[in-house]
């Protein structure tokens, strides 16, 4: 079995994944894009997943939950469910573009969290986007705690994963995409934005932010209205903000036609 260090790392040879947790396991059982490797169930995780696992015609490992915490270590929240997986098919940025009819593109900028990262695809999947674009380093694993995060979200976003942001950026921008940083300082409000056409919105890290390279690179910047006492939000509930209020403009577009 692979090591858990080690699954879904990008720079690895093997590019065998890593993914627990009921919800996550059943959204990749039902994603036919998903290859199945093995499959360790307990007992009541197999009844749980019996409906996904008789539509796939796949048989599980019978585990005890003992099992897989020695496996994947004895804080990991597996409840029951381990699939070992291939890394799904990466997206171009032309066919981001192409799906910008469902939404913007979501572009991260070195947000290394799973957590934080599953969070964005849970709201990406939820009101909508094109796909999701990072850099092919820094950033976490396509795999385990992000994917338990993201609660099947992971199997229904597309994603971009590139060497260099800025120069994704230029190709987006060349590609017709308007490119809106995220950021605290910005001099105007993201709320006073269309978001209509082709649009990427553009978000940093923890703390860092937006790197100076990334910020030039965009069109322009922006910052979400914040009139209570806190004026920063965390990466992932910025990006339910602004995913939300996209949707909420495609709505409104579609009831004036």
């Amino acid at each position: 079995m692979p090591d858990p260090r080690r699954a879904g790392r990008r720079d690895s040879q093997d590019d065998t994944v890593l993914i627990y947790g009921v919800h996550a396991v059943e959204a990749a059982l039902r994603n036919p894009a998903r290859v199945i490797g093995r499959l360790y169930l307990t007992d009541n995780a197999e009844r749980r997943l019996a409906e996904a696992l008789a539509a796939r015609n796949i048989r599980s490992e019978r585990v005890t939950p003992r099992d897989l915490d020695r496996k994947l270590g004895p804080d990991t929240v597996h409840q029951g469910a381990l699939l070992e997986s291939k890394l799904l098919p990466e997206a171009s940025l032309e066919d981001l573009v192409a799906r910008s009819d469902n939404g913007p593109i979501l572009v991260l900028d070195q947000v290394t969290d799973p957590h934080n990262v599953g969070a964005v695809l849970r709201s990406a999947a939820a009101f909508g986007t094109a796909g999701l674009v990072m850099t092919r380093r820094h950033s976490p694993p396509l795999s385990g705690a992000l994917a338990k995060s993201a609660s099947g979200a992971l199997e229904l976003v597309p994603i971009a994963l590139v060497p260099n942001l800025a120069r994704a950026l230029t190709e987006l921008g060349e590609l017709g995409c308007q490119r809106i940083g995220l950021d605290g300082t910005g001099p105007t409000l993201i709320e006073d934005e269309k978001l209509t056409g082709p649009t990427a919105l553009v978000l940093g890290s923890e703390g860092k932010g937006l790197r100076q390279l990334t910020r030039e690179t965009c069109d322009r910047l922006c910052r979400i209205a914040t009139p209570g006492p806190l004026s920063s939000l965390n990466v992932s509930n910025a990006a339910a903000v602004v995913l939300h209020l996209a949707a909420m403009r495609r709505q409104g577009g579609a009831a004036q036609v």
